[in-house]
């Protein structure tokens, strides 16, 4: 009876270790790349709506259970982050608001548009069936005097 020849341990080698393991190296310098993409992007990302909003001597913060409603200069209206035309302003907020006990809107109109302007958002606003409507303006600068 002959016996199988075993293979040697050089042609064991040659054939079954080829990719025994992964080089990461590559993996690692696309995660350090896309990092520093995203640290030098994300405060550009965190712009908002460009208001210039009156200011005041008391803090008007939002809640946060409320609907944000921004007027900029332009005459643009944003419901939260989306943009609407003035004629849906109405409906999108009966929309929001559906089914909600609490209807509390928080206008951020900005200073330079005319009184008129701002009475009819609010007329719309009023229309809707909103029983809250705060107005946000930005607080003022404390004088050094004041903080004596």
């Amino acid at each position: 009876m002959v016996l199988p020849r075993m293979p040697s341990l050089r042609a064991k080698r040659e054939i079954g270790t080829a990719l025994s393991e992964i080089n990461v190296t590559p993996f690692v310098d696309v995660m350090l790349v896309l990092l520093v993409i995203f640290l030098v992007t994300a405060p550009m990302m965190q712009s908002g709506i460009g208001v210039d909003l009156p200011t005041a001597e008391t803090d008007t913060a939002p809640a946060e259970e409320g609907v944000t409603l921004t007027v900029d200069a332009d005459r643009f209206i944003y419901l939260g982050p989306s943009i609407i035309n003035i004629n849906l302003l109405e409906r999108r907020l009966h929309e929001a608001f559906a089914g909600k006990p609490k209807k509390i809107v928080f206008l951020k109109a900005d200073q330079s548009l005319p009184y008129g302007y701002i009475v009819d958002i609010l007329d719309i606003v009023k229309k809707a069936g909103i029983e809250t409507l705060g107005l946000i303006a930005e607080p003022k600068p404390k004088s050094k005097e004041s903080r004596q």
